[in-house]
């Protein structure tokens, strides 16, 4: 499987459209300027979408990858390895950050095993249907997936792109559930922003003291040793430092951006896998939106590297998709002022000539 032939499936927004959405703006009745960066997303979607007025955004879905990382087991998260399982559970239940904020904005949820570490019985079929392996391999000792399964992930979120497409989702809120995620995603943006370990190490969405801070960057150093001789494939880049659940989010902001699809990233593991993607496809950062910064480094460098400028900086490190979801309403609201502000009554040439001068 080569990524690389992305880079002519998607297209780039049609600039045309962004200009007439420009043109548009300055017609309005609010002044130029006045409301700040909801100007931006407001012409940013009527390009991703190719519609001038632009749509209102009346369909969001949540989609939340989730999976188990073998090197949790170093203790470089601020929860027990394998435990992933809870925060899919507490998500289901109606019981996390995310959840609530979604039963508040009526938005749907929708989560992907790619790779649990848990007994499949323990969940929705729905759910657990879909899981490439059960938990990936230790990545500062080990491949974390096959060749076979790295593709096979891709493939699943490609799969699930094209579904959210089919089913009249309109944009979508993506996120993660994994423990030792934050730390295959640190590993994936210093391979390929080329830089030293300890630059990219966060303390991760729990939280983790000094010492695990050591344990994590002695991780993600040892694991830069095995993806550095990969970096050419992205595939092979994802199966010997990445996970079922990063390749699957690389395969869905693929695919997505192929459908027109737009996507609002959360934290550092969305804003890898969008890094491996863009590797691949330089287009494709088109149609994503930086949610907001998580407050990890990495994320940080992988943004700057896309030129994508979070929306928001609130400190929430809780991960899960929350901080792209309290985006959501943002854009809401700027698809609904670019469309429903009315524009300037425009004067007749002979009504301008008939004003006397100011003197």
């Amino acid at each position: 499987m080569n990524l690389d032939d992305f880079s002519d499936l998607i297209e780039r927004p049609d600039s045309g459209v962004r200009r007439d959405a420009e043109e548009r703006r300055a017609r309005l009745t609010v002044p130029a300027g006045a409301l700040g960066r909801l100007d931006e997303l407001g012409e940013w979607l009527s390009a991703a979408q190719q519609s001038v007025p632009v749509r209102p955004v009346e369909n969001p879905r949540v989609v939340l990858f989730a999976g188990d990382h073998g090197v949790a087991e170093l203790g470089v998260s601020g929860r027990p390895a394998g435990s992933t399982y809870e925060l899919v559970r507490a998500t289901l239940d109606g019981a996390s950050p995310l959840a609530v904020l979604a039963r508040r904005f009526s938005v749907p949820v929708r989560v992907v095993d790619a790779g649990l570490d848990c007994d499949p019985e323990l969940l929705p079929e729905a759910v657990v249907r879909d899981r490439v392996r059960r938990g990936s391999g230790r990545i500062d000792v080990e491949d974390a997936l096959t060749a076979e399964e790295a593709e096979a992930a891709v493939r699943l979120g490609m799969r699930i792109a094209d579904e959210e497409a089919d089913s009249g989702t309109d944009l979508v809120v993506l996120g993660d559930l994994s423990v030792g995620g934050t730390t295959a995603a640190s590993t994936l943006i210093a391979a390929l922003c080329g830089t030293d370990a300890s630059v990219v190490t966060g303390r991760g969405g729990a939280g983790i003291d000094d010492l695990a801070w050591m344990r994590k960057c002695a991780a993600i150093r040892d694991a830069l040793r095995r993806a550095r001789p990969v970096l050419g494939d992205q595939v092979e880049l994802l199966a010997a430092v990445g996970g079922a659940d990063l390749a699957a989010i690389t395969g869905f902001l693929l695919q997505s951006a192929v459908r027109r699809l737009p996507v609002i990233l959360d934290g550092v593991v969305s804003a890898a896998c969008a890094l491996v993607a863009q590797r691949a496809a330089f287009r494709a950062p088109d149609r994503w939106l930086a949610g907001h910064a998580g407050g990890e480094p990495a994320q940080a460098k992988a943004l700057d590297r896309m030129a994508l400028t979070p929306l928001l900086d609130h400190g929430v490190t809780v991960g899960e998709g929350t901080g792209a979801l309290l985006a959501l309403p943002l854009v809401q609201a700027a698809a609904a002022l670019a469309a429903e502000l009315p524009e300037r009554e425009r004067r007749a040439p002979e009504e301008d000539a008939a004003e006397p001068a100011v003197r």
